[in-house]
């Protein structure tokens, strides 16, 4: 088949690789707008734009892929279907109706569970045992389209959420271009994706990311870890913010927020039992082990995080 590939981040790149090394034809990618980045705020392009100019393949990078522009180069081009991992723009039905077989998205869930922008951070946060990813036909409804294939993968009790992205992501590639071959050779059909065990994964905010110490250990836990890398857990103290990496579940007992410095150890209390501190970062400095930052500071008895 003819494919025009659609994606923006770091994590579309193993599919975007997957597919230009399968047996369809690689004939453009779609990816979003050039945008600032680093101290200097200079105009960067995304990585899937990065790796398809290596690539060699054809680069569009519409506003928005309702322009008229960018529909008319993309029926030129005329794909028989479009792939997409992350492109992170809504689809209007006049450019899903373009390629005969539709636009087969990869998310990062086992559909419909977790449909939405942050699947991999709420699968972690809540806990769950078991996640993956689907491949399916978008319709015009969030992530609700008819699904071709799955695969699942076993939430480790360490994940972050960048850990976890990173094995869907390989594993994730292998699955859409498996799929793709199996449309390409009608092995493969649609399934309407079922009405019950439908839940949502809105993207998570700096302020969502918070810690709230009266909750339990495992929660907290669960939190950091969902928020890692990105948007980055944190606490204040003093009024000053301190972002946390992930932390360690202790059986020592603590006031929630409640601090305790060892020697080379931070606990700081749960609404249940006790947890380590990892790295930590201050505002304006560098990444460091919390045993280092709390021997900067002179802490009273009694000391802890602000309340929210």
């Amino acid at each position: 088949m003819r494919l025009v590939f659609a994606g923006t981040p770091e994590v579309a790149v193993p599919a975007l690789d997957a597919v230009a090394a399968s047996d369809h034809e690689l004939v453009g990618v779609v990816t979003r707008p050039d945008a600032p980045s680093g101290r200097g705020r200079k105009l960067t392009p995304s990585p899937v734009a990065l790796r398809a100019e290596e690539l060699g393949v054809p680069v569009f990078k519409p506003e928005h892929p309702r322009d008229p522009e960018f529909q008319a180069a993309l029926r030129a081009l005329e794909p028989d279907c479009c792939p997409v991992v992350a492109y992170g723009a809504l689809l209007p039905q006049s450019a899903l109706d373009i390629p005969p077989y539709g636009w087969v998205n990869l998310h990062f869930s086992v559909l419909p569970h977790w449909r939405g922008a942050a699947p991999v951070q709420h699968a972690i946060w809540n806990n769950d045992e078991v996640t993956g990813a689907t491949t399916f036909r978008i319709v015009k409804e969030l992530d609700a389209g008819p699904t071709f294939g799955v695969m699942t993968e076993r939430i480790r009790p360490d994940d972050t959420s960048g850990d976890l992205l990173e094995r869907l992501a390989e594993g994730g590639a292998g699955l859409l271009v498996a799929t793709l071959d199996g449309i390409a050779d009608g092995s493969v059909e649609a399934w309407p994706q079922q009405a019950e065990g439908v839940s949502f994964a809105p993207k998570i905010s700096v302020e969502d990311a918070r810690v709230d110490w009266t909750r339990p250990a495992i929660a907290v836990d669960c939190q950091v870890r969902a928020c890692t890398p990105a948007p980055g857990a944190w606490t204040t103290h003093a009024g000053e913010r301190l972002k946390l990496g992930p932390v360690t579940l202790t059986e020592d007992r603590l006031d929630p927020g409640v601090l305790e410095v060892r020697k080379a150890e931070v606990l700081v209390g749960t609404g249940t039992h006790a947890v380590r501190l990892g790295d930590v970062q201050a505002h304006g400095k560098k990444q460091m082990a919390a045993a280092d930052w709390a021997r900067g500071l002179r802490f009273e008895s009694g000391a802890g995080f602000d309340a929210p």
